[in-house]
């Protein structure tokens, strides 16, 4: 796999990566982070709360920006500085996420990219927002 040469990023340039969250995924997550909050986990209780039911682990819609990041803006060879971000909206079993990151500076002194990182559901509604700081591996 080649990794992204920072001459190779210009302003403007997008990506985008859409996933259906399912039940899988956020029994998956909550086993890997440890995170079994009755909101993602108990559909009776959550129904009680202000979003009327269960919804997916915000960093679980965090890490759909991730993988736009890392596997294709700038792609393979991000390093992750920094990561900004909101949570707008709940995301929801069955919800599609597409998760679109924006170049919008570059650092040439530093070789640093700053990226608009937004999450949208199916009715175009934006869930998440946010802005990341990355850089690149220098390879030989």
């Amino acid at each position: 796999m080649e990794v992204t040469k920072y001459s190779d990023i210009k302003m403007g340039q997008s990506a985008e990566v859409v996933h259906t969250v399912t039940e899988k995924d956020i029994q998956v997550f909550g086993d890997l982070s440890g995170d079994y909050n009755p909101l993602h986990f108990n559909e009776e209780w959550a129904k009680t709360t202000m979003f009327g039911g269960r919804i997916a682990h915000g960093i679980l819609t965090a890490a759909f920006i991730s993988t736009a990041i890392g596997m294709h803006l700038p792609g393979p060879g991000t390093i992750y500085m920094s990561q900004s971000m909101r949570f707008l909206g709940p995301v929801r079993i069955g919800d599609t996420i597409t998760a679109r990151v924006e170049v919008v500076m570059l650092n040439d002194e530093k070789e640093r990219i700053t990226l608009k990182t937004t999450c949208t559901n199916q009715e175009d509604k934006v869930v998440m927002d946010g802005e990341a700081l990355v850089t690149l591996m220098k390879v030989s």
